[in-house]
């Protein structure tokens, strides 16, 4: 009966990892009371193998609660549920985000430690739509490759003849001359529904097109015979001044080999037809060299046509002798200030164009550049034309 006394002891031992298993509910409750479950099972073969996961189970219950708040961080960053910290995101915030389709973990926060506010989601959204919007401005670039290049970049050569004569005469007008430019503006609107109703008719007529440019002619002419000081021509050496009998107007073609001024002789004598029939036969044969030397030569007044490659005005220089020259801009539509009989001043669209005459300031005054400018500016807008 003496040796059985001691069994009795060793069931003390195995209840002893019960309170040792007590503290572990401390940090985590839950865990704690199933961590001695598994470690009690062994007490009853040898008490010390119990007490050993004993201590080990406590560290182990413990160790995972430092980890806990790194494990819940990102949770709070990535659905705003989080209440705490640096990254709380309010209700508001996370319904605007929803709405503008924006990622809180790429917005940065601008408020009190770090914390997403309402212009940082607002912020966030326009840059989304910012980015959205930049490839489509992209291939406007793409047209940059279409403009051609020419071959004469980088190369070097001679003056040819032409150009010479053109360098010199150019120079030379600007030497002897005082030279000054004045520009009005003129309403062409109602020459513009002439011509549109009239130039198929015209064309099956006279077999040429119907432009602007005789209808300008025309109205510089008829501004001549009213002011013949711009149809005049000086003579230094002589100290003499012709007024010419006769309008002889000359048209700055432009063609490959430079600018050329064929002569419309006696252009006083022709109607819109007329001008517009031999302009047109001018400027084809001297685009292709047909011109003779007389036809080059004898005029009196010059009209040079910026507007046909897009110029609004240009201030061109005097054709030696002569002492005026017309620059006709292109026509534009703009908005103009009209009188209209039922509605007085109103705005409408027109149909516009910049005349600029250059005046030899040795015989023609600027009230006198004004008064022509001013009648050929009449003669357009009143556009009592036989077509």
């Amino acid at each position: 009966q003496a040796p059985a006394a001691p069994p009795a002891p060793a069931e003390k031992p195995a209840e002893a990892p019960a309170p040792a298993a007590a503290p572990a509910p401390a940090p985590t409750p839950a865990p704690a009371a199933q961590a001695p479950a598994p470690a009690a099972a062994p007490a009853p073969a040898a008490a010390p193998p119990a007490q050993a996961p004993a201590p080990q189970a406590a560290p182990a219950a413990q160790a995972p609660a430092p980890q806990a708040p790194a494990v819940q961080t990102p949770a709070a960053s990535s659905n705003g549920s989080s209440t705490e910290g640096p990254n709380y995101v309010t209700p508001l915030v996370r319904k605007l985000a929803a709405e503008h389709q924006v990622d809180l973990n790429a917005v940065q926060g601008t408020g009190v430690g770090g914390r997403i506010r309402k212009q940082d989601v607002i912020s966030a959204a326009e840059a989304k739509k910012a980015a959205a919007a930049a490839p489509a401005a992209a291939p406007a670039a793409a047209a940059a490759p279409a403009a051609s290049i020419s071959p004469l970049r980088g190369t070097t050569e001679k003056m040819s003849r032409i150009r010479k004569a053109i360098a010199s005469h150019m120079v030379n007008s600007l030497k002897v001359s005082a030279q000054l430019t004045t520009v009005v503006e003129v309403d062409v609107t109602e020459i513009a529904k002439l011509r549109n109703a009239k130039k198929a008719e015209f064309e099956a007529r006279e077999g040429t097109k119907l432009s602007f440019l005789p209808f300008f002619a025309l109205a510089a002419i008829d501004a001549l015979k009213q002011y013949p000081k711009l149809n005049a021509s000086i003579d230094e050496e002589k100290g003499e001044i012709t007024y010419h009998a006769a309008e002889h107007l000359g048209i700055a073609v432009d063609v490959e080999r430079g600018l050329m001024v064929p002569v419309v002789h006696n252009a006083g004598d022709l109607n819109i037809a007329g001008l517009a029939k031999k302009i047109a036969d001018l400027a084809d044969r001297t685009r292709n060299n047909k011109v003779t030397p007389d036809e080059m030569a004898g005029g009196t007044f010059t009209i040079t046509n910026t507007g046909s490659r897009g110029a609004l005005f240009d201030t061109p220089i005097l054709n030696q002798p002569q002492v005026g020259m017309l620059g006709t801009g292109a026509v534009v539509k703009r908005p103009v200030v009209i009188t209209h009989p039922e509605l007085g001043e109103t705005i409408a669209i027109r149909q516009m164009v910049y005349l600029a005459l250059t005046y030899d300031h040795r015989l023609v005054d600027g009230a006198d550049a004004a008064r022509y400018l001013t009648a050929v500016k009449q003669r357009l807008e009143e556009a009592q034309f036989d077509v």
